[in-house]
């Protein structure tokens, strides 16, 4: 007779939700700021676009050099 497992499941239930709940919160935030204009890149996305443009432009100086 543990009467500490149900307060156990209940807090961990309620950490669960407030984890729901958070994120919801950011993303509704991204939202709102996208949708003001403040949306940004992310920065993997501008070093994926800068390696694909220093590659394409080595390649061009082997390939005609």
């Amino acid at each position: 007779m543990n009467t500490s497992e149900p307060a156990d499941r209940e807090r961990g239930g309620i950490e669960k939700l407030n984890f729901v709940e958070r994120r919801r919160e950011k993303i509704r935030a991204e939202i709102e700021r996208n949708r003001r204009g403040e949306h940004t890149v992310p920065t993997w996305v501008l070093v994926v676009a800068l390696l694909v443009i220093v590659g394409g432009w080595l390649a061009l100086v082997f390939i005609l050099g």
